[in-house]
């Protein structure tokens, strides 16, 4: 993935008032359900979800300072105090959010094709571990991908992690699951591109 270097992308982060900078017990002044995405993009899908649903509490994950410092700027430009951002590998989500987290959402991660990049994916064990720890109750992942090959992985990465599906379509926009696009989604369905959607939960989680 080629990452378009943003002017003065540094300033921008640091200025941040909604950016996560430290480790906490608490980061809202609420007990609100806490989602999280991993790998947020430019922001678009959690200022719309985020203004959807005031009864939650919303936190974004991205590593890159260029695309970190764009979704800075969109969301900006709206009042949510619903809302978090952090400037993190995914790798030490841990540490931020041991026990917190409601829901984890992985809207078009990088697929990782190569096999010897396997423990990339963000739906290899590697992470579903990592995932396990986040949780406050029970497992619950919703994910999106327009990459059949990714999906399948994922399918089946989840399914032997003990996973059960609760919601699966192979083409999201011509289903009556209700959705919000991110901005590669609406590139790419605009293109013919096919949604691959999964919804899955996990009643005990493996320690």
């Amino acid at each position: 993935m080629r990452i378009r270097n943003v002017k003065n992308s540094k300033e921008i982060i640091d200025s941040c008032p909604f950016l996560i900078t430290e480790v906490k017990n608490k980061y809202f002044s609420n007990n609100k359900p806490i989602i999280l995405e991993v790998g947020m993009g430019k922001g678009q899908f959690l200022i719309e979800i985020a203004k959807e649903n005031p009864n939650l509490n919303f936190i974004g994950v991205e590593k890159y300072d260029s695309i970190i410092a764009l979704a800075i700027k969109k969301i900006s430009e709206y009042k949510l105090d619903n809302l978090l951002i952090l400037r993190e590998d995914a790798l030490n989500l841990e540490e931020y959010f041991n026990g917190m987290i409601k829901t984890i959402r992985l809207n078009f991660s990088d697929p990782w094709p190569k096999k010897r990049h396997e423990k990339r994916r963000l739906t290899s064990a590697t992470y579903l571990k990592i995932y396990d720890k986040l949780y406050k109750d029970n497992a619950h992942l919703i994910l999106k991908t327009d990459n059949i090959d990714l999906f399948a992985y994922s399918l089946m990465s989840l399914n032997n992690y003990g996973y059960k599906f609760d919601n699966l379509s192979l083409d999201l926009h011509s289903s009556d699951i209700p959705n919000i696009k991110t901005e590669y989604e609406e590139k790419f369905s605009n293109l013919g591109y096919k949604i691959n959607y999964l919804e899955c939960s996990m009643d005990d989680k493996k320690q």
